[in-house]
């Protein structure tokens, strides 16, 4: 799952700081790299040079959010986290066909943080892709990137030819669709809030989809809110009344579930389709309110067949009738799903609409289930000749009650007349694999598709996956099920940005190198060859580059300890951790480690690049990062072996692997420090309760303390029960009225159970509008330690989700983290 308390003054405070030259001419930060830092932590190093914007605070201002004798370890530290938060993240990616049929065009979306405006900017990078004769690449970049200002995302069509741009728009103005052409907009159609609300850009129910002719494009937004009642002062007004009166006031009408984190407010996301020449946007018919949509795509069309849309749908009761509302989606693959077919038109008459069988009337407009069969199934992919869709699923965790687990593939081979029916049968593609032998392929664990993953011979998918503690691209034959790695057995990570014809264009990543774009070829051996790429992207200032030269990492295989003869072969497998360090360590000598622990708990921290670790590396810190047993991409056995086993088995896993690195001689027992986040955090508090004596500090970002208070006020109170009592247990007892056993049983497994021995000093960072696990569950449990005398720091983001990730929030978040850490080692 995923702060001495401060108000809302936090953020501007923070900037202040941020923002104002250093006070003298050399600061204090711990590192060890030469030539910008000395050996150890707390030592001198030459002056850093300050941000260019300067701003001056004053000595009320320092009482409020700044420790006096920290301040300069804030300076300084705060120019080097700058040096790594400002570096830029390639998100997308798009290749388009050259008419002359010798070189392609690529695009590229960018992401930057803005600190200064506390939002992302995200701008355009345009490159000419040439292949040369004696088979090498170039890539030839437009002079500047150009920023998409406003725009809330962008979707080229088919062809290239033309591009939209959504604007979602806040109060009352309408969303705006544009239609880009080669050199100007062709067309703005505004649609009005009585329509429908914003347009889903999440990744997830997001769906925008164009038509093969490119005049119509299908996609997801929150349906009109129904009308609230209107209130004056003589009372209700009722109907065809106006509601803009100064007069009068809107009601609060009926409350309506939304789907939790992230996503408040938003009550169920509806399926639209606009014309781009005309302008007209219908919702679809025939699709029951009960369901939210999302991932649309065209169906193939046969000239003489109706135009099918074909899109993800999750029921408001999760699939059972034990469950009353929607609980929470975000990063939640436990809930049920289906694919459906629907037609994209308008019908003409009630007529129309309707047809007879027997003594029945049906809807011919009604949406059709293509997937009964199966408990889950998103990311729809049609093959290039439309005789095959493929989709992925997550029952595993449907059915187990896992919040994520092992991913299987699956497909329906299309009617040749194009028209959809409820009894396709289902073909397994590639199955969940249980047990994950050493260097073999440990099953699918995709976060996401390509909008067309195909390579020409039409059978052949290319999708990025995890695969133990790093990310790889595969290739997936649909018709034999053959799963290949196409990238390098490095320990590096690789994810895909768009194919080029048949060849890959990805970015390649590592703990201690920045994200490179790699280009890679096939050769006639079917062995794939890759390509380093320079880009502007890549461009990484000298200091960046200095700093991270001197690291090095290494991914370490980690013996389960005292496996009992109940576990299953999967879950005796040897887990992992990735082990950060410096080249230049001297013998004998270790530097201070930093532990940290992944949420979920079912997830994975991988071998890609990660700002924030960066930074903590650069300070002088080893680093070891646990994927202890029940992370993804290890198979199944060994992820379900962890429900029911919270708060024992992952801590153990997590002291076996900090006891591995100490019998290595590559940490000091006495010099560890720890820090989490959600689960993370949830494992951050019970290793300084069960292990009091083994940490200096700690810092927990949203942490679950308390599953006894977290059950009956997150947006997912099912995790609560999937992991205390174990995926069948925890999903037949699950109740939104949990008995006093219950709750005993939560509690005895929480890390406030092991308070009372805490000593460790922890620094909590809250986000206040966090629904998954709320801000109480935090406060609750520093407040308590603060009683027991223990040294607590906690900073509360007023206007930040269970993320904290708004660029301020996030840049506040791991400064502190740095200084809290630096400050127990003096």
């Amino acid at each position: 799952m995923t702060r001495v308390f401060t108000n809302t003054t936090t953020t501007s405070v923070w900037l202040s700081y941020f923002l104002r030259p250093p006070p003298s001419p050399s600061v204090v930060i711990p590192n060890r790299l030469s030539p910008f830092f000395s050996a150890h932590p707390k030592q001198k190093f030459s002056t850093l040079t300050a941000m260019d914007a300067r701003v001056s605070v004053s000595a009320k201002e320092v009482s409020q959010g700044l420790d006096v004798e920290n301040e300069e370890e804030f300076a300084s530290q705060s120019t080097l986290l700058k040096e790594f938060a400002s570096l830029s993240t390639i998100e997308k990616a798009w290749v388009f066909k050259s008419d002359n049929g010798g070189s392609s065009r690529a695009m590229f979306s960018v992401g930057q943080p803005n600190l200064l405006g506390n939002k992302k900017r995200t701008y355009m990078l345009s490159s000419h892709i040439a292949r040369e004769s004696n088979g090498s690449v170039s890539f030839q970049w437009a002079p500047f990137p150009i920023e998409m200002s406003g725009g809330s995302t962008i979707v080229p069509s088919p062809s290239g030819q033309k591009m939209l741009v959504i604007r979602n728009q806040e109060n009352d103005t309408p969303t705006q669709f544009e239609i880009w052409g080669p050199s100007q907009v062709e067309k703005e159609i505004h649609i009005p809030k009585s329509v429908h609300g914003s347009v889903y850009t999440d990744g997830w129910f997001e769906g925008i989809s164009w038509s093969s002719d490119e005049t119509l494009i299908a996609y997801v937004a929150e349906d009109p809110f129904p009308s609230k009642p209107v209130f004056d002062g003589l009372g209700y007004k009722k109907r065809g009344s106006t509601e803009k009166d100064c007069n009068s006031w809107k009601g609060q009408g009926d409350f309506e579930e939304d789907w939790g984190e992230t996503y408040s407010g938003k009550r169920r996301p509806g399926l639209f389709v606009v014309n781009i020449v005309s302008g007209d946007v219908h919702i679809v018919d025939g699709i029951s309110k009960s369901l939210s949509i999302g991932q649309v795509v065209w169906a193939p069309k046969n000239d003489d067949s109706d135009q099918y849309l074909v899109f993800v749908g999750w029921p408001s009761d999760c699939g059972s009738e034990k469950i009353v509302r929607k609980l929470g989606i975000k990063y939640c693959y436990n809930r049920p799903c289906a694919l459906y077919a629907v037609k994209a038109s308008l019908p003409k008459s009630e007529t129309d609409k309707l047809e007879t069988k027997g003594d029945r009337t049906q809807d011919k407009t009604a949406a059709i289930n293509l997937t009964q069969g199966i408990s889950s199934a998103f990311f729809p992919r049609f093959s290039p000749d439309g005789k095959s869709l493929v989709f992925l699923s997550a029952k595993s965790a449907v059915d187990t009650g896992a919040h994520s687990a092992t991913d299987s593939l699956h497909r329906i081979d299309w009617p040749s007349d194009g028209k959809p029916r409820m009894s396709h049968k289902l073909v397994d593609v590639v199955p969940v694999v249980k047990c994950a032998e050493e260097d073999c392929f440990p099953g699918l664990y995709c976060s996401s598709f390509l909008h067309n993953p195909w390579l020409s011979d039409g059978q052949t998918m290319i999708m990025s996956s995890y695969w133990r503690s790093s990310q790889v691209i595969v290739s997936v034959d649909v018709l034999s099920g053959k799963v290949s790695r196409v990238t390098p057995n490095s320990s590096a990570s690789w994810n895909i940005l768009a194919l080029d014809g048949d060849n890959i264009l990805s970015v390649s990543s590592s703990p201690v190198e920045p994200p490179e774009i790699k280009y890679g070829y096939s050769t006639e051996k079917k062995e794939w060859n890759w390509l380093d790429i320079s880009s502007p992207v890549s461009k990484y200032s000298t200091k960046v580059r200095s700093l991270l030269s001197a690291l090095q990492f290494s991914v370490m295989k980690i013996p389960v300890r005292d496996a009992s003869v109940d576990l299953t072969d999967g879950a005796r497998i040897p887990y992992e951790a990735i082990f950060v360090s410096s080249k230049t360590r001297k013998s004998g000598a270790c530097d201070p480690l930093i532990v940290i622990l992944h949420g979920g708990p079912h997830t994975v921290l991988l071998t890609n690049f990660s700002k924030n670790h960066a930074f903590l590396s650069s300070l002088g810190y080893s680093l070891l990062i646990v994927n202890y047993r029940g992370s993804l991409g290890f198979g199944e056995e060994a992820l379900q072996s962890l429900p029911g086993k919270v708060g024992s088995q992952d801590v153990n896993d997590v002291l076996a692997a900090l006891d591995h690195v100490i019998e290595m001689g590559l940490a000091d027992p006495s010099k560890v420090v720890v820090v989490g986040g959600s689960h993370g955090g949830f494992l951050t508090t019970h290793l300084i309760g069960q292990a009091p004596d083994r940490f200096v500090a700690a810092a927990a970002r949203n942490p679950v303390c308390n599953l006894a208070l977290m059950v009956g006020t997150s947006d997912i109170p099912d995790w609560c029960y999937v992991e205390a009592y174990g995926g069948s247990k925890g999903k037949s007892y699950f109740t939104e009225a949990p008995s006093l056993d219950h709750l005993h049983v939560l509690y005895n497994k929480s890390p406030i159970s092991h308070l009372s021995k805490v000593k460790t000093p922890t620094l909590f960072l809250l986000g206040a509008q966090d629904l998954r696990v709320p801000v109480s569950n935090g406060l609750q449990y520093a407040r308590a330690l603060k009683e027991n005398g223990v040294e607590v720091k906690v900073i509360v983001f007023p206007n930040d989700v269970h993320g904290i990730d708004r660029p301020q929030s996030d840049f506040e978040s791991f400064l502190n983290i740095g200084v809290w850490f630096n400050k127990h080692f003096q």
